[in-house]
C-alpha cells in the first residue's frame, strides 16, 4: 500500500483528536475547485465548503463557504468586524495553516484560526471538504463542522 502524504496523516489524526466521524477521501487527482471535487464526488457544488484563508492586516481568517457562493469579502468584513480581508498569498497560506491553496482543511493548523462558516452549507446533509491536501477530502455535516473548528455561522454574500 502506498504511504499516505504526510499533510493527510496530519489532517486524520487531528481529525480523530476532534471526534470527527466523517470519512476521508484521496482522490485520484487533485480536486482544488469546488467544481472538481463534486463532480469527483458526484455531488452538487454547493456541499463543497471551500476553505478560503484571507489576509485581514496580517492575520489569518478562515472562511468555510458553499462551493456554490463567491464571497463579498467587505460584506463579510463588516459582519465580523473587520476593515477588510485581502486574498492570502500561498507563503501566508502555508505559513498560517500549514497546507497549499486547494487542500486547506478546516482544523490541523499549526495555532487555532478564527473561522467564519456560510449558513449555507446546512442545506446539505452531508458537505465535503478538504481534507490537507489538494486530492484528499472529508465528509462532514453543518453542525459538525462548526463542531470541530469552533466557527461562527456567517452570511458570505452580499446584503
Amino acid at each position: 500500500m502506498p504511504r499516505q502524504h504526510p499533510s493527510i496523516s496530519h489532517f486524520t489524526e487531528e481529525h480523530r483528536r476532534r471526534g470527527g466521524t466523517g470519512r476521508i477521501v484521496v482522490l485520484p487527482d487533485s480536486v482544488h475547485s469546488a467544481a472538481l471535487a463534486a463532480a469527483a464526488l458526484e455531488c452538487e457544488v454547493g456541499a463543497i465548503a471551500n476553505s478560503l484563508l484571507f489576509d485581514a492586516d496580517g492575520s489569518p481568517v478562515l472562511l468555510l463557504t458553499s462551493g456554490a457562493h463567491r464571497v463579498d469579502t467587505a460584506a463579510v468584513a463588516g459582519r465580523i468586524g473587520l476593515t477588510g480581508l485581502r486574498r492570502a498569498t500561498p507563503e501566508f497560506v502555508r505559513h498560517h495553516t500549514g497546507q497549499v491553496i486547494g487542500g486547506v482543511s478546516p482544523i490541523g493548523h499549526p495555532s487555532e484560526l478564527p473561522t467564519y462558516v456560510d449558513p449555507w452549507l446546512a442545506d446539505h446533509p452531508v458537505v465535503w471538504a478538504a481534507a490537507g491536501h489538494p486530492s484528499a477530502v472529508f465528509s462532514t455535516t453543518h453542525d459538525e463542522l462548526l463542531a470541530l473548528t469552533g466557527g461562527t455561522v456567517v452570511d458570505m454574500e452580499a446584503p
